[in-house]
């Protein structure tokens, strides 16, 4: 990833939605700044294409392991993901999503088990696009089964973008592929200019 290579100690969730619009998103310096990052290539899952489904997880899913949701527990789910010892997620990546979250653009996956809360994703839904930020998982396949949900998700409401910025081992057994910086603004554009609804 590519570093702006300017330090912020700001962040407004206009800044990020535009961030987003040009193709870059904002990661935390410890505490008190963030950094803008364009990542090239580009990872994306194809909403196009089907994704790839482990047998193992097809039969997690199937036994109804967990119970998923959706917007329950969103600042849990982001400060759950900063949990860990080497975190990009700091105060003021919580606070600009929090209010994103507020406004409505931003959403939360989240695999229940027991009551408790084993897994979860978060990202950003605009227009016709999701960008991807981060997930955690306490119980094996919890935030699998997120990201399968996710995939439902956007493909029954028509998003022509699913973005996961740099690629993980995680997503390359989804079928994540890298894009190049070129091609990933063309789907940007045409995802930007569709109106579509995160609808569970």
């Amino acid at each position: 990833m590519t570093p702006s290579g300017y330090r912020y100690n700001s962040l407004h969730w206009k800044e990020v939605l535009y961030g987003y619009t040009q193709g870059i998103f904002p990661m935390g310096n410890g505490e008190k700044s963030i950094s803008w990052y364009e990542a090239s290539p580009r990872a994306v899952i194809e909403l196009s294409e089907p994704l790839k489904i482990s047998r193992s997880l097809k039969q997690v899913i199937k036994k109804n392991i967990f119970t998923i949701k959706t917007d329950t527990a969103f600042e849990e789910v982001i400060r759950r993901c900063a949990s860990r010892s080497n975190t990009w997620i700091n105060k003021l990546i919580i606070d600009a999503y929090n209010d994103l979250f507020e406004l409505g653009l931003a959403h939360s996956v989240e695999a229940w088990k027991d009551e408790k809360l084993a897994g979860g994703l978060y990202g950003v839904a605009f227009r016709g696009a999701f960008f991807g930020e981060s997930m955690f998982y306490s119980e094996s396949n919890a935030s699998k089964v997120c990201v399968v949900k996710l995939y439902e998700i956007l493909k029954k409401n028509n998003f022509r973008l699913l973005d996961i910025q740099t690629m993980t081992p995680h997503f390359m057994k989804f079928g994540a592929v890298n894009i190049t910086k070129e091609k990933y603004h063309q789907k940007l554009k045409k995802a930007l200019a569709v109106e579509c609804r995160f609808e569970p």
